[in-house]
């Protein structure tokens, strides 16, 4: 998925609790699936972002010398602009594009 593309806001703000809630009708589940979504994003983003350094990486035996990569930084810079993970989480939430069962209905 493009975490570029997402509509998510970049600052904190305020969602209506009746909205999060209604898929699960249980706040607390809503939440921790929610968490989940944005642990599993978040390692989706740090992967690419690695990904993408490592191409302007390089390798040097002397401590002394530090380069300063101007195309690292803008990367770097691009990803801090990001929206946080638990923001595109909740707002894949909000728009029904995360998939989730309940195992304990599972197993009944």
């Amino acid at each position: 998925m493009d975490f570029k593309k997402i509509d998510a806001p970049v600052n904190t703000i305020t969602f209506d609790r009746n909205k999060v809630d209604d898929p699960t009708g249980n706040i607390y589940e809503a939440i921790s699936v929610i968490a989940k979504r944005a642990t599993q994003i978040n390692g989706e983003i740090k992967k690419e972002l690695l990904e993408k350094l490592d191409e302007f990486a390089t390798y040097n035996d002397s401590l002394d010398e530090i380069f300063e990569n101007k195309e690292q930084i803008e990367v770097s810079k691009f990803y801090e602009r990001l929206p946080k993970p638990q923001a595109l989480a909740i707002q894949e939430w909000l728009e029904d594009k995360i998939y989730f069962r309940n195992t304990k209905d599972t197993e009944e």
